[in-house]
């Protein structure tokens, strides 16, 4: 079937039981609400807040989720690595170096279309680690998809804002869309690029509010106050879901809409 455009949800990083808790709450109100043709999570965190296992994918998949991206997470979860070498439906940062189980990008046919849409994972290096050059791996990976399709997605899992910003201008025009992950923190700079990528920094995190990204607070707090390792325990409650929709042209490739969504919203006032 030919489609004028593509409508895509992409929801952000999946922390834990409260991950997965709120996407079984909350994630069918958007299905409904924007009737997605294409559905990817960023799971990296979804097994007990560290990378993701073949358990844990296939109740996402059951869920409605297509693809699930990772980042540098994904390695601290030993089922993850196996599991990885198994399936191209979890994607993990692709400038990685060779030798590493998964794939970093892979070209998925949209079910009942003639669409096809390539989805590349790629992570940042500042205050990261010192991988390949996440820009040069975009353009391999770029080069290669766009023999097969226009429409091109990118999870860029990244600690720093500026890296972030400068792979969208860098890239700008040559991508459909590029969605931030890793910080777990919203931010409101959702937009169409001059030439016609669609940018959000950062597309939040889906899972405990009651917590310091997901970390339980007290653990966190002791970390922070006392500067030794305390063990990682993942919070729980205050569940949310954060996202963001875009729709994009199937004939130019461009994005032509995008909207985030953070559901419920905090309580802004004592009423």
């Amino acid at each position: 079937m030919e489609k004028e455009i593509i409508k895509v949800l992409f929801i952000g990083d999946i922390f834990g039981k409260s991950g997965l808790l709120a996407i079984t709450n909350f994630f069918p109100i958007f299905l409904e609400k924007y009737a997605p043709d294409f559905v990817i999570g960023n799971a990296e965190n979804a097994d007990d807040g560290k990378g993701v296992g073949p358990e844990t994918a296939e109740m996402l998949f059951s869920s409605g989720f297509d693809v699930l991206t990772t980042g540098n997470h994904i390695w601290d979860n030993w089922k993850s690595r196996p599991f990885l070498a198994k399936t191209n439906k979890v994607l993990r940062p692709m400038n990685y170096p060779s030798g590493n189980p998964g794939l970093g990008y892979f070209v998925y046919e949209i079910p009942n279309t003639d669409v096809k849409i390539g989805v590349i994972n790629l992570q940042g290096r500042t205050f990261m680690q010192t991988i390949d050059c996440p820009f040069r791996s975009a353009d391999r990976a770029i080069n290669d998809i766009s023999t097969k399709t226009n429409i091109i997605i990118i999870d860029f899992h990244c600690e720093a804002t500026a890296e972030k910003i400068a792979l969208a201008h860098y890239l700008d025009g040559k991508v459909s869309v590029i969605v931030g992950t890793h910080t777990h923190i919203q931010s409101a700079d959702e937009r169409i690029l001059p030439k016609g990528t669609g940018y959000i920094t950062d597309v939040g995190m889906t899972g405990p509010y009651n917590s310091v990204v997901g970390l339980k607070v007290d653990i966190a707090l002791k970390r922070f106050l006392l500067q030794t390792p305390f063990k990682f325990e993942q919070a729980s409650g205050d569940e949310h879901i954060a996202g963001v929709y875009f729709e994009i042209n199937c004939t130019t490739g461009k994005c032509i809409k995008i909207e985030r969504f953070f559901y419920p919203e905090f309580q802004k006032q004592v009423l």
